[in-house]
């Protein structure tokens, strides 16, 4: 049962790190998506260029589906009440013709 404690609380100090860091952990997909997809592509036959696009559409998508994942953590954390719910107050306008001076 220590173990699944363990096993949780570093899941969650990950999970924080990734909520804290959301576009260096997209920017680190990004970089990785493409050097893996160049790494794939490199021993198909074919034009360098065209590896080269293919590899920077691979990261394309990867680096989406990393942004959708950021808003859906930041929609569940703002649902939650987590700590960093109240991160983005609602944005309340200012009544500038009620002041007087």
């Amino acid at each position: 049962m220590a173990e699944s404690t363990g096993v949780k609380s570093k899941f969650e100090s990950i999970r924080e790190w990734v909520v804290d860091n959301k576009l260096r952990t997209v920017g680190g997909l990004w970089a990785s998506g493409v050097i893996g997809s160049l790494a794939y592509n490199w021993g198909q036959p074919g034009k360098a260029s065209v590896k080269i696009i293919h590899a920077r559409l691979h990261a394309q998508a990867l680096t989406l589906a990393a942004l959708v994942g950021a808003a859906a953590v930041e929609y569940y954390d703002h649902k939650a009440g987590g700590e960093n719910a109240n991160r983005y107050p609602k944005f309340l306008p200012l009544d500038t013709h009620s002041q007087k001076d």
